[in-house]
């Protein structure tokens, strides 16, 4: 696929955009859509080149797999191979949480080109809830690998303006269905080991797996910088990912913690602050209301969307105190650490 001169804006809400943007897929185009967790840069899963072509509009370096989207767990065989002991867990997992923000790292089959896994025997799947994904899956006919629809280790997308800011000329389309929901990526988790391993937090939580399959739960996401990208076991693990224009300084989750960072900053930085609903705004800042510190799901809503609007703001540097540990508190600080990390 040759980059086009302009991407074109499709709109969810009209059938006949869902129909030119499944085409567009079928042929081997590359069509953002959106999702509930954020906006997915698709292409047919089942095509190395327009696989490849995914790589190549977000600059993603080939170690980094992809995640494979579903119309449902009937679709399963079309890209992995689920063996008689690994049935029942899945099957588990999917009345659970499918459709929806979890993505299963399962045995990949022949079909699935090498690009998708990054050579890797594992394939990373899901069955987004978002009924304008569900629509584009009917209208395309094939499973769509789809990472996030930002330009690699930028912020991520959860608006279709989003999309265009970084990837406008890059792709073929971009279908509108307005702000996602949850504004996060989805939880990455192994359930083929025991205790089942969670690589990516998000929406759906350890303490929710464990739950919901009796089988205990660990986490392998606080990665340090001496790992080897390509060793690298599953999408979003990447050292330094999630990352606004401005430098991001973390603060510790408390009113007193954030103004005594913002005294510290030198004069002349131009500041943001992502600033919990009801918290005052720090001298010389500007400010994006993150909203309720208590509502970590509104937080991680907005999360990546206030990092946008601040960098739109042109600050240099943006404050943005660091939510405490537990449920979708462990996917915030996740997203957040990648993004402030220097390299």
């Amino acid at each position: 696929m040759s980059s086009p001169l302009q991407t074109l804006h499709l709109y969810a809400s009209q059938p006949d955009d869902v129909l030119l943007a499944g085409q567009m897929l079928r042929e081997g185009g590359l069509v953002a859509f959106a999702t509930e967790t954020v906006y997915g840069l698709g292409a047919n899963a089942l095509s190395a080149e327009a696989v490849a072509d995914v790589f190549r509009a977000k600059r993603r370096p080939s170690w980094d797999p992809l995640i494979v989207h579903i119309g449902s767990v009937e679709d399963l065989a079309k890209v992995a191979t689920v063996t008689a002991e690994l049935e029942a867990r899945i099957a588990t997992l999917a009345a659970a949480f499918w459709p929806g923000p979890l993505t299963l790292l399962l045995p990949r089959n022949a079909a699935v080109p090498d690009a998708v896994t990054a050579g890797r025997p594992l394939v990373g799947v899901r069955v987004p809830a978002h009924p304008a994904a569900q629509a584009l899956l009917t209208s395309a006919g094939v499973p769509i690998a789809a990472p996030s629809a930002n330009l690699f280790g930028h912020t991520s997308p959860t608006t279709a303006e989003h999309v265009l800011s970084d990837l406008d000329g890059r792709i073929d389309a971009v279908l509108d269905a307005g702000a996602t929901l949850v504004g996060i990526e989805s939880t990455v988790v192994d359930p083929m080991q025991t205790p089942m391993v969670v690589y990516r937090p998000g929406a759906v939580t350890a303490a929710e797996l464990a739950v919901v399959t009796g089988v205990p739960v660990t986490s392998d996401y606080f990665r340090g910088e001496h790992i080897a990208p390509a060793s690298l076991p599953s999408p979003g693990v990447g050292i330094r990912h999630y990352a606004p224009q401005a430098v991001l300084v973390l603060t510790g989750p408390t009113v007193e913690e954030l103004w005594d960072r913002v005294a510290d900053q030198p004069k002349d930085e131009r500041l943001g602050v992502m600033l919990p609903s009801g918290w005052p705004v720090p001298p010389r800042a500007t400010a994006f209301d993150w909203g309720s510190w208590d509502d970590a799901a509104a937080l991680a809503a907005r999360v990546f969307a206030g990092l946008r609007e601040l960098d739109d703001r042109g600050v240099t540097a943006i404050l943005c105190p660091l939510p405490e540990p537990g449920g979708l508190g462990d996917a915030l600080r996740d997203r957040l650490q990648k993004a402030a990390r220097k390299a």
